[in-house]
């Protein structure tokens, strides 16, 4: 029975001409060797499976070819591409820089490099996965790289060209390969299944190009699988069985009772989905992509992006003509919020079926947010709203001799009026300080005219008001003290001891206090452990002497003085060897007993 070749490797292109979708490249690369303008190092760079290394070949096979036909290809009848496809070619080196990444490997390469060819015009060395050389490695490479023999070509392949080095880069010339479109897969899947003789539906084909995602070798790996699958015959259901896909029929029949708002149908219906086997994040991830589907067909500009098998594009484009772009929009931010959450469910079906039952009621949702045919902004009640505030000149009063008018503000007050909750109103603060109110005025209800000096001022409001509410003189704030300070701190010490936290009480006893700033004082210690136990205190204590001295703005930090050190136990200061000396030293018994069992200790 003959050998099984793999589709990748037997219908592998062996000129420029059968490369698919890289027409770019291999039009470059034709006219450079045409014209005998070519470099001495390449870097093909670009996504897995879509035609680098065979590019590479192709070039090496061609430029030794003796007999070149006019548009720059290889002939495929000399010895030199005789022995090529043979693999029998000494003028041609590849090494897989993956396994060879060392510098030792590369000296070995530079070492070859001196040798011309026994036969043909050029030595290519094709380096694949170049990205996974060492940094010596490559700066080994960089002077053979840059100033190579006349009889030398370097071909580097990689897909992360974001990792090989600057240097590298400039000394080559660069091609990037693109991904290969679906359309150009189709075409040549179908080439291959009608030289093999094999049924095909051509949805079965786009749906493999779809999952190979511009890889023509993972494209043809899926062919060779389903075919063995199948026995020879590829439709579009086996290949959705196969290669484990939802069809889009669930998806349409989902929209459907999601728009009908009929939560049960679409209960069953995911039911249905999960008996046969599909996971649910794949149901979400299908959903989305085909929610993401309908949106793109809403518009002809984007009709385009649309990328279905054959026959869908209507379907699609009727469902979507349904469907609002709020609807749209809104389940697709949905599905985005659950796939990226579906990891950390640990009620997978659960998580899933939650999903399904917001998508089941956002269409009623936008309903009530619509008004006139229009959709609403939300309020914002949760985030902080912006406002813009205007600062009111504060209260000149006008110090004349006698008995004048004042020419400054009114200060308008409103007064609610007297009930059982204002009777037992907490004290409020007035003062004469500038008022700031917002943009809009607030109306007012009864106005006083003020005049005089401050006093006046206190005693015209608790005149006014004196009955609903207890109207005091904000305090000034005060500076720090250090007497009033110790008092406080020697005030909060009792109470410590009150609560029997003698540990906490010793150690603000003999804290020394100093003050730094007029906000801002010392605690200093003798200990990290009494550091703690002032630092459990900090809040309540700050809080005492801000009130003292009536200034939120007051602060302290604590310093361990390192004059004194801190006793520690004898247990603690002991290694393994000296405890149990001094255990045996007590205990006699103890090494008798180690003794008489041979024992180890493990110290």
């Amino acid at each position: 029975m003959d050998n099984f070749i793999v589709s990748a490797r037997k219908y592998r292109p062996q000129n420029f001409n059968t490369v698919v979708g890289q027409q770019h490249i291999t039009t470059t690369l034709k006219n450079a060797i045409r014209n005998n303008q070519l470099a001495h190092a390449f870097l093909f760079c670009g996504p897995r499976g879509v035609g680098k290394t065979t590019c590479a070949r192709i070039l090496a096979k061609t430029i030794n070819c003796t007999s070149q036909t006019p548009e720059g290809e290889a002939c495929n009848v000399c010895n030199s591409c005789t022995s090529f496809d043979a693999g029998t070619s000494m003028n041609i080196h590849e090494l897989d820089a993956a396994s060879n990444n060392s510098v030792d490997d590369i000296r070995s390469l530079v070492e070859q490099v001196r040798f011309a060819p026994q036969a043909g015009k050029y030595k290519v060395y094709i380096v694949d996965e170049v990205h996974m050389l060492s940094a010596s490695a490559f700066n080994a490479f960089l002077k053979t790289l840059e100033e190579p023999p006349p009889y030398a070509i370097f071909i580097l392949a990689t897909t992360e060209k974001h990792k090989i080095l600057p240097t590298i880069l400039s000394r080559c010339q660069i091609f990037d390969f693109k991904r290969i479109t679906n359309n150009d897969t189709v075409e040549h899947l179908q080439e291959i299944v009608d030289k093999e003789n094999i049924k095909a539906d051509k949805a079965a084909l786009q749906v493999i190009a779809q999952k190979s995602e511009g890889c023509m070798r993972d494209s043809l790996s899926i062919l060779d699988k389903i075919v063995s699958f199948t026995n020879g015959e590829v439709t579009y259901q086996n290949t959705l069985e196969h290669l484990n896909i939802l069809d889009d029929d669930y998806y349409f029949k989902l929209l459907e009772a999601m728009q009908a708002q009929d939560l049960p149908a679409a209960m069953l219906l995911f039911d249905e989905i999960n008996r046969k086997g599909f996971e649910g994040d794949l149901v979400i991830n299908g959903f989305a992509e085909f929610i993401r589907n309908l949106l793109v067909c809403k518009d002809p500009k984007s009709a385009s992006l649309l990328e279905v098998v054959e026959g869908m594009q209507s379907k699609y484009i009727s469902s979507a003509e349904k469907a609002g772009i709020s609807f749209l929009v809104s389940a697709l931010n949905i599905l985005n919020e659950s796939e990226i959450n579906y990891k950390m469910a640990r009620n997978k079906r659960l998580h899933v079926e939650l999903t399904l039952i917001k998508l089941n009621f956002l269409q009623q949702a936008i309903e009530l947010s619509s008004e006139n045919g229009q959709l609403v902004k939300k309020k914002r009640v949760d985030g902080p709203i912006a406002f813009r505030l205007k600062q009111v000149p504060s209260i000149q009063i006008a110090a004349q001799a006698g008995a004048a008018e004042v020419a400054s503000p009114k200060l308008y007050i409103e007064t609610p009026k007297p009930t059982a909750a204002t009777t037992n109103a907490k004290p409020v603060a007035i003062t004469a300080a500038p008022i700031v109110s917002k943009s809009e005025p607030i109306k007012p209800k009864t106005s006083i005219q003020l005049g005089g000096t401050k006093k006046g001022l206190l005693d015209s409001l608790r005149e006014k008001y004196g009955d609903q509410y207890t109207i005091e003189e904000v305090k000034e704030a005060e500076v720090l003290n250090k007497e009033k300070l110790k008092a406080l701190w020697d005030k909060y010490g009792l109470t410590l001891e009150e609560q029997k936290k003698h540990s906490s009480f010793g150690t603000f006893k003999i804290a020394r206090l100093s003050i730094d700033t007029d906000i801002l004082f010392t605690v200093t210690v003798t200990s990290v452990t009494s550091q703690k136990f002032v630092e459990q205190e900090r809040m309540s204590i700050l809080e005492i002497v801000q009130n003292g001295f009536n200034n939120r703005s007051i602060a302290f930090q604590i310093l361990v003085d390192g004059g004194e050190q801190e006793e520690v136990p004898i247990h603690l200061r002991l290694n393994s060897r000296q405890k149990f000396e001094r255990i045996a030293e007590q205990f006699p018994l103890v090494r008798e007993l180690k003794d008489r069992l041979k024992m180890d200790i493990d110290y």
